[in-house]
């Protein structure tokens, strides 16, 4: 079983999921921006997909951190490393809470946890799925050096695919 890390940057601190993130968490997926990502939930289905993001850790070793402003302690959205069988591959995925956007939080968590996947679980692969209408996820995905991939399978058969380059390939 592996335990959720802590991870830092500069700004950030991803830390492991707890029980008071789940208001904030629902409220983001019981709206129009959850859309991309099958939604809007209600609050059952967002407590399913909550825990289902706490609970990769256990499963597969990969799971969701929150990410946190060191500064000030507020907490801004959710990373998160995605696998089992909903997943044809390995996925990183992000997502701010409203008001948040802007400000290269997304960017850096998600260049965090991208290392963090690579160096200390061992990918070999890693994508992210994003709904085709998403620019700014997409952009996130371009700016951390990912590259659509059309060929990638799909968790759904709309998502756009990013391919994330692995430390051997952005050596080379």
């Amino acid at each position: 079983m592996t335990l959720a890390p802590t991870l830092t940057t500069a700004r950030l601190t991803l830390r492991p999921m707890r029980p008071e993130d789940f208001g904030p968490y629902a409220a983001l997926m019981a709206g129009p921006r959850a859309a991309g990502m099958g939604g809007p939930f209600d609050t059952r289905a967002a407590w399913g997909l909550f825990c289902h993001d706490a609970a990769g850790w256990a499963l597969h070793g990969l799971g969701a951190l929150m990410i946190d402003v060191t500064a000030t302690g507020v907490t801004v959205g959710q990373v998160g490393l995605n696998a089992g069988p909903l997943f044809p591959e390995p996925e990183l995925g992000w997502m701010l809470y409203d008001g948040h956007e802007g400000h290269g939080y997304a960017t850096e968590a998600a260049a965090a946890l991208r290392d963090w996947a690579f160096a200390r679980a061992g990918l070999a692969t890693l994508v992210s799925y994003t709904d085709p209408g998403n620019a700014a996820s997409q952009a996130v995905a371009r700016r951390l050096g990912a590259i659509a991939d059309p060929d990638a399978p799909r968790q759904d058969p709309g998502d756009v695919v990013f391919r994330h380059p692995s430390p051997a390939e952005v050596a080379a």
